[in-house]
């Protein structure tokens, strides 16, 4: 019985912790950002994590079936549009499993205006785990991870955190 209780109250724990906002291990504020080079859907082509040394940047998996993740676009899109010309960008990672070309679709009939590529294991894993989508990553112009948000966050979340990376 008491083992029973002990495993149940270590789950629940860990189901709280996953909710709380709190940064995985891996990918702790003290830290840098994983490093990825992967495929854009928009040419193929791809993009290394490096690209984007000296700018803020929100990091946000997402796939293309995922309701949360289709109604944070307009807000995506709208942060780019304010901040991209001040060292911002957002880089969207699909862990979309059948190609890139439903993604390329989505890219297309929403008008992103931000990098998407498509995310492998391995950098869903470097980020310390990706296990619930959308979940999205802030990071400072060092290129240190300063924030995790689980699900869908109100653009004035956002908005007012991305200013204070770029002041």
């Amino acid at each position: 019985m008491k083992k029973t209780l002990k495993i149940l109250v270590i789950i629940i724990w860990a189901a709280v912790m996953s909710g709380s906002g709190m940064v995985p291990a891996k990918a702790l504020a003290s830290t840098k950002m994983p490093a990825f080079a992967l495929e854009s859907v928009r040419d193929g082509k791809r993009i290394d994590s490096g690209s984007f040394e000296g700018k803020a940047l929100l990091i946000t998996f997402f796939a293309t079936w995922c309701p949360p993740c289709l109604q944070e676009i307009p807000s995506l899109v709208k942060l780019q549009d304010e901040f991209g010309p001040n060292g911002f960008s957002v880089v969207a990672l699909s862990v979309d499993q059948g190609g890139s070309q439903p993604v390329a679709d989505l890219v297309e009939q929403q008008a992103i205006n931000y990098p998407v590529l498509m995310a492998d294991a391995e950098t869903a894993e470097n980020f310390g785990g990706v296990y619930g989508i959308p979940v999205s990553f802030l990071v400072n112009k060092s290129g240190n991870v300063v924030k995790r948000y689980p699900g869908l966050v109100p653009h004035a979340v956002l908005a007012k955190d991305v200013q204070s990376l770029i002041d």
